[in-house]
């Protein structure tokens, strides 16, 4: 039986979505225990023409919660309003994005399939369909914001690993 897009998508989403609030609580742990100057670490960037680890963690929101809300639309323009400043502020991005993922139901996400969707940004316009738009678009994209803000958190030296990243994995259950 070949995979819902539900099933290719929500549960990838939802695990990225906790590995990006897993970096930002370990990140947050780690700048507490060194009385670290927060907005140091939250505008903090691996080389000066990257964005910011704030703006990684808004993305990983962004492209799972907010690529699914612009169906609706048929467009998807990114969110070039400025990331959350404090670490409460991208739990509570993350927080919403988790409850737009889980509040999501497999029939409603294969109705999608076949759809137009629109991706949008100044003079550049990409068209696919939905399911090409989540599974070639938004889910690369929430994996890379998620690598960038872990790269950010372990460049600065907290104290993270692979499982960190890997976050809850989906094991077979006997």
């Amino acid at each position: 039986m070949p995979l819902s897009l539900h099933q290719a998508f929500v549960p990838s989403a939802l695990q990225m979505i906790g590995t990006a609030g897993h970096l930002l609580n370990k990140t947050e742990s780690w700048c507490a225990e060194r009385d670290c100057d927060h907005d140091a670490i939250l505008t903090a960037r691996l080389i000066d023409d990257m964005l910011p680890f704030t703006y990684q963690i808004k993305s990983v929101a962004e492209h799972t919660a907010g690529a699914i809300e612009a169906i609706g639309e048929g467009i998807y323009r990114p969110d070039l309003n400025p990331p959350p400043t404090t670490f409460e502020g991208l739990r509570e991005k993350l927080t919403h994005a988790k409850s737009v993922m889980e509040g999501l139901e497999e029939g409603q996400m294969e109705s999608w399939i076949g759809r137009d969707m629109r991706f949008e940004f100044k003079e550049n316009r990409m068209d696919f369909t939905v399911e090409d738009f989540l599974l070639s678009f938004a889910q690369p994209n929430f994996y890379f914001h998620c690598t960038a803000a872990y790269s950010i958190a372990r460049h600065l030296g907290v104290p993270i690993g692979k499982m960190d990243y890997m976050g809850r994995v989906r094991i077979r259950k006997a």
